[in-house]
């Protein structure tokens, strides 16, 4: 469940990151994905915006978009990218026998 400390959270997080290259990474449905590059450009109480490096479009995204997991944003720290919010833990399903 979300809750609005980790709305609040992310809000602040992205605010840091302004300017930052990132890599968005999402579904288009019927196993269909994208993965581009891009710029956090602004952002806003409820969304906000990237610029793709590619084809100079502008795109925007709301901070439930990441906290459901529909988009998957890692953020270029250094030489690397790292995930803007932690991978999410695997549930193992117990079998209980009657």
């Amino acid at each position: 469940m979300i809750c609005s400390a980790d709305i609040l959270n992310l809000k602040t997080d992205i605010l840091e990151k302004i300017g930052q290259k990132i890599i968005i990474k999402g579904s288009l449905g019927r196993n269909k994905s994208f993965e581009k590059e891009a710029t956090i450009e602004k952002a806003y109480p409820n969304i906000f915006t990237v610029k793709y490096l590619e084809g100079a479009r502008n795109a925007t995204y709301s901070y439930t978009d990441i906290l459901t997991r529909t988009v998957e944003v890692d953020v270029l720290e250094g030489d690397t990218y790292s995930p803007l919010i932690p991978p999410a833990p695997e549930v193992t399903k117990k079998r209980i026998r009657v």
